[in-house]
């Protein structure tokens, strides 16, 4: 509730002021009210009060981002649907999150038999609504789907009290931001980074500029960054990959802080990087949707050591709310130095999986922390803690990856993959390319064929980041010692 009574405060404060550019386009923090106001309207006119989800189009539009906080004001929880998903994945999403309502600015939604609410078909109304209803902390403000082993996704909730924790955490361990500063927001709001940079600008008064979907090129977002002296971003360490070689002409004298994260941080990279922004603060933050998005950071030294390993920048140390532990395989707290999985408690945590119980059981642990028994989330992160609590990040211990900061279970893409192939069997698997960075490779055990089919087909199934960007073949799976699949010989075989 704290969060929602600051974000009306600011919005009121700041109605003068730039809100958002989007598309070259100024709306002010007033444009931004009137629209929250006509959307809790159409709320409160079009849906029952028992109706506690509301689906939300990922559009770039003034309308969708007062919507998330038009659904907030009325005591709701938004869903966020991407029009980049097949159609039947969005499908899923709608089926297990229960929702009825939909609000779409698109000129024609392609969900009809939904409850349609389109804000751009309603007129402005008089009066300014920005008092909002009264929530529990434990209520749900967002469900966020993730990829999920066998095809569905996976849904995770967060509560308000979760967001509340998550935001003054940051505030308190990151950065000082005002009305005067101007945000980057690169990713579209399925993705939960886009949550912080959405709030935290909104809640100072920031001005926030988005990249329109036809324009999400590296370039633009250069652009965008040097012709308006931005001051705040956060990307992925892949979107610096691809920029590197031009680290030599880009100067941004005007960006305050840089916040990098959603995958491994090279020091290296991070070194050529903090050159092209000299007054910048960088900072190398770690989080999962199921811990309110951003749980730890690492403050980079422009001069004198940086904590590394294997030339990876360390992920830092636990936020205040956070607790950060180490365990082996039978959940036992392991000393400093030791490698084991990451383990993260606190209030921040998602209340569990949408309707999954099993999974439920299998994530989340209670574990006895400093004497007192603490609910932890194991992050499936190999991981070990240095003296000074410092934490550092090894690989994956499952068959997840990390895809341009989109957590992908592998399983996935092999589960659709076996399915078009039929009885052929396939195994996916995290590859670096040239540039550096993360994708998916797929190795098919057959004779050599023409992938296109296979590759269209998938992209009915799965977002663009999950669809194999490599493929080989081999006439038979090497085996390991226990006659499994032995996925690191497999490896190899992605030589770039």
């Amino acid at each position: 509730m704290e969060k929602l009574i600051l974000l009306s405060k600011s919005i009121n404060k700041h109605l003068n002021r730039k809100a958002f550019c989007i598309n070259e386009k100024y709306y002010t923090y007033l444009d931004l009210a009137q629209s929250i106001s006509k959307i809790r309207l159409a709320i409160q006119n079009n849906t029952k009060v028992s109706e506690k989800h509301i689906g939300l189009i990922a559009n770039d539009d003034l309308d969708t981002y007062a919507t998330i906080i038009a659904i907030w004001f009325e005591g709701k929880a938004f869903i966020p649907l991407s029009l980049d998903n097949p159609k039947s994945r969005n499908e899923t999403i709608i089926d297990q999150s229960e929702i009825f309502t939909i609000v779409d600015t698109s000129e024609n939604s392609i969900f009809p038999e939904k409850n349609i609410i389109n804000p751009t078909k309603i007129a402005k109304v008089s009066e300014i609504l920005l008092s909002p209803k009264t929530v529990e902390g434990n209520d749900t403000c967002i469900i966020l789907f993730t990829s999920g082993t066998t095809g569905i996704p996976k849904g995770v909730p967060l509560t308000y009290d979760g967001i509340t924790t998550c935001m003054n955490d940051f505030q308190e361990t990151t950065f000082d931001i005002d009305e005067n500063d101007r945000s980057l927001l690169m990713f579209e709001i399925t993705f939960d980074a886009a949550i912080i940079t959405f709030l935290v600008s909104i809640l100072n008064g920031a001005c926030i500029y988005t990249v329109p979907k036809n324009e999400s090129t590296f370039s633009y977002v250069f652009e965008l960054l040097e012709d308006h002296n931005l001051t705040l971003m956060m990307v992925v360490p892949t979107f610096l990959s691809y920029l590197r070689p031009y680290f030599e002409e880009i100067n941004l004298p005007a960006m305050k802080n840089c916040m990098l994260g959603g995958e491994s941080l090279p020091v290296e990279l991070t070194e050529e990087w903090s050159h092209c922004v000299p007054n910048a603060k960088i900072f190398n933050v770690y989080g999962l949707t199921e811990t309110t998005i951003q749980s730890t950071n690492y403050v980079y030294k422009r001069k004198g050591n940086n904590k590394s390993h294997n030339g990876i920048l360390s992920i830092g140390k636990a936020q205040p709310s956070s607790s950060v532990i180490i365990v082996d395989e039978h959940n036992n707290i392991l000393a400093t130095g030791i490698k084991g999985e990451l383990c993260i408690g606190g209030p921040q945590l998602t209340p569990g999986y949408w309707k999954d119980e099993e999974r439920n059981r299998e994530t989340f642990v209670n574990i006895d922390y400093k004497g007192v028994p603490t609910r932890f989330y194991k992050t499936g992160d190999l991981c070990f803690l240095d003296e000074d609590g410092d934490i550092f990040y090894l690989g994956r211990l499952d068959f997840q990856a990390k895809i341009q900061g989109f957590r992908v279970e592998l399983s996935e893409v092999e589960y659709y993959a076996n399915t078009f192939l039929n009885k052929i069997n396939t195994v996916a698997l995290a590859v670096v390319n040239k540039f550096g960075n993360t994708d998916i490779g797929l190795v098919i055990e057959s004779d050599e064929f023409e992938t296109k089919e296979l590759t269209d087909y998938l992209k009915t199934k799965m977002p663009f980041y999950m669809i194999p960007a490599h493929f080989k073949f081999v006439k038979e799976f090497p085996l390991n010692i226990n006659g499994k699949t032995d996925r690191m010989a497999l490896m190899e075989r992605f030589a770039f």
